[in-house]
């Protein structure tokens, strides 16, 4: 039996959701009643839902671009065309695309890391206020991390604080319109391998070294000094997007095991 319910009769919009983290909130929100609007341009995204509605949820299945704001709108859009309504947004594409000192990435590279890890929240964001708006209530809940402060992974930094900069003035804007938003800084986290790697390209010998770098550097960052699990990250994203932190907006909060970003 299904202890907790928090949210029954809600519609739960999740990005990047066909695996990692974004999967874990699907699922999770599924187990305590939630209609599921899965976003994902990776066609694993389905076996989601299939898992979802093996279970006995609710859920649907919207391949999109979010790096695009049409991308953006056409999830939003699907979201209302099938529910009417969308109740809270789970903002979680993202991710390093490539690990180096910063003098080594290219023009190109940077610009794919802020496309990556910042447009996609900012597009969707933007798409979802005036449905949000014209009722009244809603819940955003974007995926940062503890990165804003860390090595050889300049470009994916700034893209995180700029997620955290648009939290912070979101919720400040909307608390007039009963929508809260909020963030959650993941740590270094425990995860399966990828099925669709962010980077196709094989690391060289430097490159496996710059990414050790980074493991090495989160886990002496953490006070507990080890990596978190897929599970403990998607339990603060559904306590934000949950009633029961109905008294938080605007606030960012570090799950790295002590580490603040």
């Amino acid at each position: 039996m299904r202890q907790q319910q928090r949210f029954d009769e809600k519609v739960v919009m999740v990005t990047g959701a066909a695996q990692g983290i974004g999967r874990g909130v699907a699922i999770g929100a599924a187990q305590e009643g939630a209609a599921l609007v899965l976003v994902d341009r990776s066609d694993y995204v389905h076996e989601v839902a299939g898992e979802i509605k093996a279970d006995g949820g609710r859920a649907i299945v919207v391949s999109a671009d979010l790096e695009t704001y049409a991308g953006a709108q056409q999830a939003v859009t699907a979201a209302l065309d099938e529910f009417g309504r969308i109740d809270v947004l789970v903002n979680n594409v993202g991710g390093t695309i490539w690990a180096k000192p910063y003098q080594e990435y290219d023009e190109s590279q940077i610009e794919a890391e802020i496309r990556r890890s910042l447009f996609p929240t900012l597009w969707c964001c933007r798409a979802v206020l005036p449905p949000m708006i014209a009722r009244r209530q809603g819940v955003i809940v974007n995926v940062s991390s503890i990165a804003t402060r860390g090595i050889y992974r300049i470009p994916y930094s700034a893209a995180k604080g700029g997620v955290n900069a648009l939290t912070a003035s979101l919720a400040f804007e909307h608390a007039e319109d009963g929508i809260r938003v909020n963030a959650v800084a993941t740590g270094g986290t425990e995860a399966p391998p990828r099925k669709v790697p962010r980077n196709a390209s094989a690391m060289s010998e430097q490159e496996a070294g710059w990414y050790q770098g980074i493991v090495d550097q989160t886990i002496a960052s953490s006070l507990m000094h080890r990596y978190g699990t897929i599970a403990e990250q998607v339990a603060a994203i559904l306590f934000l997007a949950s009633d029961e932190s109905s008294y938080i907006t605007g606030t960012v909060l570090p799950v790295g095991g002590g580490d603040q970003g």
